[in-house]
């Protein structure tokens, strides 16, 4: 399956295959661009990087620094180029910086 997206907003942290610390110093970097809000994102097997990666800045890089705002779960349908459907988790965690 193939979507036409455009590139994903400056505060949005995609999270795949690479390993957790990639997308922790992904987050540490956009915090540190001055950036106050930002989206992690993942879905089917990468729900739980995304987990760690959020869970890893808040306490051990910010501790008390860090705010999750809003957690957001939901599921998308995929259709392959056979035509088959499978549905995958999806998870949207919001953190901010506090001020």
């Amino acid at each position: 399956m193939s979507t036409a997206q455009g590139p994903a907003p400056v505060n949005v942290v995609l999270v795949g295959k690479k390993p957790v610390m990639n997308y922790v110093l992904a987050t540490l970097t956009l915090l540190n661009q001055g950036v106050n809000e930002i989206v992690v994102k993942a879905r089917g097997r990468a729900i739980s990087k995304a987990v760690d990666t959020v869970e890893i800045v808040r306490s051990r890089f910010l501790p008390g620094k860090i705010e999750i705002r809003n957690i957001n779960i939901g599921s998308q349908t995929l259709t392959s180029q056979e035509g088959r459907t499978t549905r995958v988790s999806t998870i949207e965690i919001t953190i901010v910086k506090k001020e």
